[in-house]
């Protein structure tokens, strides 16, 4: 990987490494708006100020926009939320692998 390539790749593991990003992400990953207040209960356990600066953060990003419906993610968001769809069928095998022991 060249170092142009591992520059986006560090600036990318940077945004959505920041607690609760990728939390945040994931709650709309179905698409549907969310209000700031169903979006915290989505997440769990973040507080106000932490879902002001993420959601600040993410738009900064390009990942999410506010509609008058609520917050939803951008075509940009969308794609990374497709690429990490596999972190989730990685993770069902690992639970299952890990409750066999």
């Amino acid at each position: 990987m060249s170092s142009k390539e591992n520059t986006a790749t560090y600036q990318l593991f940077e945004r959505i490494e920041r607690r609760y990003a990728l939390r945040v992400l994931w709650a709309l990953r179905d698409g549907h708006p969310q209000t700031f207040r169903l979006l915290q209960d989505s997440v769990g356990g973040i507080t106000p100020n932490t879902l002001n600066t993420r959601i600040k953060e993410l738009r900064e990003a390009g990942f999410l926009n506010h509609g008058s419906d609520g917050y939803t993610v951008t075509p940009l968001g969308t794609d990374l939320l497709k690429r990490l769809s596999d972190v989730q069928a990685f993770a069902n095998r690992w639970a299952s692998a890990r409750a066999k022991r």
